[in-house]
């Protein structure tokens, strides 16, 4: 199976746990500040960036939806008042992220429709064909094995579903230098005013950069058997959005 550059990226170079395991514990750590951050250091854009990839699916109005690396489940609580299925589960790896969903979910009376579980995207324990639609937020890129996960929302997804995936991406042209400047430099400094956990942020801009993006990653998603895959990119090519059909 094929290894790519992010696979191998760590929030710690020198931990003994695989990437895995240090990334379920990394969100641990930063739980309790993963939504301020998104807020706070996209200006809130990422809120239009959910809805955009989110509305990909509208005509195929899916009844049960897989929410992949669910976190603290923004995209499945949008998902449900965008499109109001059935059913989402949310699997996340990070115990931590879940319980925080699981409250948001609890406040807004949604136990009966979005149910969230302790799952590993690469082990999915769901049956083959079971979802209309998988949809993954900022969250492939953390897999240990890209090309692993991504055969697996293949599997248990329905003949005619979708997968919806979003994911940061590096801008193009004269923006780029822009980018990497406050990526580099201002994101950072604004991360260590409010989180002791400064490795973790780091990797997290350390697997954006060496994310296989754009046309590359539509190959891998073909590669593991999606069909009819096209690419939207957002806000100069900030973040993007990947569709694909089984």
């Amino acid at each position: 199976m094929t290894k790519f550059d992010h696979d191998i990226i760590v929030p710690n170079s020198n931990s003994d746990l695989n990437k895995k395991q240090q990334v379920a514990e990394m969100f641990n750590n930063i739980s309790t500040q993963y939504d301020f951050f998104n807020r706070f250091l996209s200006a809130g854009i990422d809120v239009s960036w959910r809805k955009k990839a989110i509305n990909q699916l509208k005509k195929n109005n899916p009844k049960i939806i897989l929410d992949v690396a669910t976190g603290t489940a923004d995209v499945a609580l949008m998902t449900h008042k965008m499109l109001h299925p059935n059913k989402i589960i949310g699997i996340d790896i990070s115990k931590g992220m879940l319980d925080l969903a699981q409250k948001k979910i609890d406040q807004a009376n949604l136990n009966n429709i979005i149910e969230l579980q302790l799952g590993d995207s690469e082990k999915i324990l769901f049956n083959n064909n079971t979802f209309d639609a998988i949809t993954v937020a900022f969250g492939v890129r953390n897999f240990e094995n890209l090309e692993q996960g991504l055969k697996e929302m293949h599997r248990v997804l329905k003949p005619g579903g979708k997968v919806v995936i979003l994911e940061f991406s590096k801008p193009k042209g004269i923006f780029k230098l822009f980018y990497n400047l406050y990526m580099k430099f201002i994101a950072p400094t604004i991360r260590q005013l409010f989180s002791k956990n400064k490795k973790a942020y780091q990797y997290l801009n350390n697997s954006v950069q060496a994310f296989p993006e754009r046309e590359t990653f539509l190959n891998v998603m073909h590669e593991a058997g999606f069909t009819q895959t096209y690419l939207k990119t957002l806000s100069l090519g900030i973040c993007t959005i990947y569709c694909g059909s089984k």
